[in-house]
Parts: structure tokens; sequence; C-alpha cells
């Protein structure tokens, strides 16, 4: 399993990012992306960076909380 924290906000190129995504996704078990915005009201993943990542990820949750971060708990114990 592979849990990367990030904003999504990346700064190289969004292409890269989505080959680099989708092999990670064939390696792993299991990606779990923490975005610290996915908690705040009427977030959507529209910046570059993390709409390339989205389609290769088998878990997106909040990280802006101590509940958010519970709740990660819960995701990467699941089976």
């Amino acid at each position: 399993m592979v849990v990367l924290c990030s904003d999504g906000w990346e700064r190289g190129d969004p292409a890269q990012l989505a080959a680099q995504m989708a092999r990670l996704s064939r390696l792993a078990h299991r990606v779990v992306w923490v975005n610290p915005h996915r908690g705040k009201p009427g977030y959507e993943p529209l910046v570059a960076g993390m709409a390339a990542a989205l389609p290769y990820l088998d878990d997106f949750v909040a990280g802006h909380s101590l509940a958010a971060l519970e709740e990660l708990v819960r995701v990467i114990s699941k089976p």
C-alpha cells in the first residue's frame, strides 16, 4: 500500500504524473491519496495534478483534521 499526502498542486507535467501514477497503481496493492483540501465544502479536484492522479487512486481522503486522519486509519485498515 502506498499513501501519498499532497494537495495535488504539482508543478511538473500532469501527463508525466499520470504515467507514474498508472505505474504505481499497477505495482502497489492499493494507492491512497490524502489531500488537505478534500474536507473543505465545495472542494473539487480540478487542479491538473490532482485530476491526473485521480483515476489511479483506490481511495481519496481528506487530511485536514484529526477526524479526517481517523478516517484515513479506517481506510488503510481495510483488507
